[in-house]
């Protein structure tokens, strides 16, 4: 069953906090979606990412509950 799923881009709290990018991705799986949010995290922690300070990343189901989430503290 083909879920959509929301992948949010978190700035940190020295860089104003917040939701920066919010990403919709339609899956029939977690699992791919997880790892659509692990490429984004690792693509917004390069210094000549345009996103500036992202601190976490996290995937969001259809219901609105987060189900995985990813940080720079990790």
């Amino acid at each position: 069953m083909v879920e959509i799923y929301r992948i949010e881009s978190i700035a940190s709290q020295e860089a104003g906090g917040g939701v920066v990018r919010r990403i919709m991705v339609r899956t029939d799986s977690l699992e791919k979606a997880k790892e659509r949010a692990l490429k984004v995290f690792s693509l917004a922690r390069r210094p000549q990412s345009r996103d500036g300070e992202i601190e976490s990343v996290r995937v969001l189901n259809g219901a609105g509950y987060e189900v995985f989430s990813i940080s720079a503290r990790d």
